[in-house]
């Protein structure tokens, strides 16, 4: 309960609140109002090359003293298969036709890179005050080259199992993953989703379970959800769907119009998108071919096939192909600068 200065005392913040580092969805410009309104920064990596995440970090560190914490990704690379790739294209072939796109033109590979040795260079050279990981948690001598670089250490945890599996490998704090959270699901020791646990029930039994501090994660969208994660026995949360409502957000036109008219039901958990459960809201290709498609290609290359139409689409105004990402309270979200926000 609060008063409850662990993450404020260990992140030398002034307030208990960090920003969900969501990939394609924000820049140094919103972590930039976030740290200047006393919350933690995040800047997301997984869709950042080493030369970007330098220049991400040097636009961050010009316009403020504030911390950051930098986030990564650490799924294995996939495997290739072109029966099931092939596959998926069919599945998406009426729609290519549709939008007067050949289904046979070569398409961009999805761009989300696991965190490697090359990025633990970039950790280690600019010593940002904290490093979180997506999706389990990097091999050992990657953990202590981010270690040895000063960084407080955090990842994220779906279940009670995962988050002693994180405490056993030394993370700093454990972020506890609501299923109503949006985004991926950072689930890594199973992939049965019936089993996923809402953050009013995963919250309280992850504080039992560890000892170092825990973040809420998911349907945080207000001062009642902070209050609600502290009484849960958080020592902090982390918000992400309010924040895209901001002017500093990086997100289309027809996510932002979304998330204007989200309501409770209107978000499912979702593999379509880039092959990974992630929850967004629902759209039109969510609704015909099914929320979780087993033909989808392994993550993240499922988001390549649907590139081209997802272009044409929101050059039209449409998110009927866009992963939009959101949370379940995302309605609770309100539209003003980030800085005020936090």
């Amino acid at each position: 309960m609060w008063p409850n200065r662990r993450l404020i005392d260990l992140f030398k913040i002034e307030h208990p609140i960090l920003l969900a580092p969501m990939a394609g969805a924000m820049d140094f410009e919103l972590a930039v109002a976030v740290a200047e309104g006393g919350g933690l920064a995040s800047l997301p990596c997984a869709m950042l090359t080493p030369e970007s995440l330098r220049e991400q970090v040097g636009k961050f560190r010009a316009r403020t003293g504030k911390p950051v914490h930098l986030n990564f990704f650490c799924h294995a690379p996939p495997v290739p298969s072109n029966a099931r790739e092939h596959a998926w294209r069919e599945r998406l072939k009426p729609y290519y036709r549709e939008l007067a796109i050949d289904p046979g033109a070569p398409i961009t590979a999805s761009n989300r890179a696991p965190f490697d040795a090359a990025f633990c260079s970039v950790v280690e050279e600019l010593a940002p005050e904290a490093v979180s990981f997506h999706f389990g948690f990097p091999e050992a001598s990657l953990v202590r080259g981010v270690n040895n670089a000063g960084c407080i250490v955090m990842s994220l945890a779906t279940t009670v199992a995962e988050a002693r599996w994180l405490e056993a490998r030394g993370v700093d704090a454990v972020i506890a993953q609501g299923f109503e959270a949006g985004g991926h699901r950072g689930i890594f020791l199973s992939d049965n989703l019936a089993r996923q646990v809402g953050s009013f029930a995963l919250v309280p039994q992850i504080a039992d379970a560890v000892k170092v501090p825990v973040i809420a994660a998911g349907a945080v969208s207000d001062a009642r959800g902070i209050a609600a994660a502290f009484l849960l026995g958080a020592s902090g949360v982390q918000v992400g769907s309010a924040y895209l409502h901001c002017r500093e957000a990086k997100i289309s036109n027809p996510h932002r119009a979304a998330l204007r008219s989200a309501g409770d039901d209107g978000t499912a958990v979702t593999n379509l998108m880039t092959g990974r459960p992630a929850r967004g809201v629902v759209n039109r290709v969510m609704r015909e071919l099914g929320s979780i498609d087993p033909s989808a290609p392994e993550f993240p290359l499922a988001g390549g096939a649907l590139a081209p139409l997802r272009a044409k689409a929101e050059a039209a105004g449409s998110g009927d192909f866009s992963p939009m990402w959101s949370g379940q309270a995302a309605a609770l979200g309100r539209a003003m600068p980030a800085r005020e926000l936090t």
